[in-house]
């Protein structure tokens, strides 16, 4: 007993952990499938379990898969930690499902990723913006697109594409020319009248998949389009020709989020891991490893001539949208997408 006491004292916080780590039966991660995995198994997971003494269990889905678990387990919930995409996320939170981070360092994260009441934190960003065929482009004489509304310009017609608004980057398009108009996430109008009457008829196609995409990019059926910089990113390092744009009116962020599921018994370890991931070294390493512009400003990564990416004051613009204005209408939005644009 009493050199266990002594063990106590000089590593209280440590052992606390490990001992909790020991007494669970598993400490379960959801989040996204593919090489989002893979980064994690490679470069977060090892050093996390063997600082806690723990074996994550980890549950592979997409952010809406994500969120159907925790509503199928209300009440008596599995999951430990939910990563999710921003929108999803904000239904996460209305439903009761998120418990609020402890000992974030809001200090070295940037305002914009941290949400309200500390219930969840992005972990990762991606900018929407403007992605173009950088020799199509030189080749014709034409300028590098600057604007949003570059996607009007008549020389585009049939050149363009984007993905519908069920997509968050076709949603963040629609959002911001409703801005423009006037309008905004609670006056939908403006987008609506604007992507029917000057961005529809520059549009090949409202394309879902990131195959895709690239493949019309690679085609030259599609010369300029909005994507994120994630993807855009990974198309670029293929080595083709591929640029993209912050726009002058702003770009718009999807964040990777992270929250601690509220259940009877939480985890400590819950808060513990996704400040593990707020490090700026595991940011650092997610954003060289897969592209996401750091939400720790203290986190380096190297940029990209191609593809800027959402680092120092470009993430601290990044436009965030009102997710629970969107997420209340979006059922109906989409609608009126299949109605009136995409017929």
């Amino acid at each position: 007993m009493g050199k266990i006491a002594v063990v106590i004292s000089t590593a209280a916080l440590a052992v606390g952990f490990a001992s909790t780590a020991v007494s669970q039966e598993k400490f379960v991660v959801a989040g996204y499938g593919g090489s989002f995995e893979t980064v994690l198994r490679a470069d977060v997971f090892p050093q996390f379990e063997k600082k806690y003494n723990v074996k994550i269990d980890y549950v592979a889905g997409n952010s809406t898969n994500t969120v159907a678990r925790l509503q199928a387990q209300k009440g008596n919930q599995e999951i430990d930690v939910a990563i999710v995409d921003d929108g999803p996320m904000y239904r996460a939170i209305g439903a009761g499902y998120c418990a609020p981070i402890k000992g974030l360092a809001k200090n070295d994260i940037y305002s914009n990723a941290i949400f309200k009441d500390d219930k969840a934190v992005g972990i990762g960003y991606v900018a929407t913006g403007i992605m173009y065929n950088k020799k199509y482009f030189s080749d014709k004489g034409w300028a590098a697109p600057t604007s949003w509304n570059d996607l009007t310009d008549p020389k585009f017609k049939g050149l363009v594409v984007i993905p519908p608004l069920n997509n968050t980057y076709g949603l963040h398009a629609v959002i911001q020319f409703a801005r423009a108009g006037g309008g905004g996430e609670n006056n939908i109008d403006p987008g609506f009248v604007a992507f029917k009457n000057k961005v529809n008829p520059n549009v090949l196609v409202y394309e879902p998949s990131p195959g895709k995409m690239t493949e019309l990019f690679s085609s030259g059926q599609a010369v300029i389009g909005v994507w994120g910089t994630g993807r855009v990113k990974t198309f670029a390092d293929t080595g083709f020709p591929v640029g993209f744009v912050y726009p002058v009116e702003g770009a718009y962020a999807l964040m990777v989020t992270a929250c601690p599921i509220a259940k009877e018994k939480q985890s400590p370890l819950a808060s513990e891991f996704i400040n593990f991931i707020l490090s700026p070294e595991i940011q650092s390493k997610l954003g060289t490893a897969y592209g996401y512009g750091p939400v720790n400003k203290k986190a380096t990564i190297k940029d990209d001539l191609n593809v800027p990416m959402p680092i120092g004051d470009r993430a601290a613009k990044l436009i965030v949208m009102d997710w629970d204005v969107v997420n209340a209408q979006r059922d109906e939005w989409n609608k009126r997408w299949t109605r009136e644009i995409e017929r």
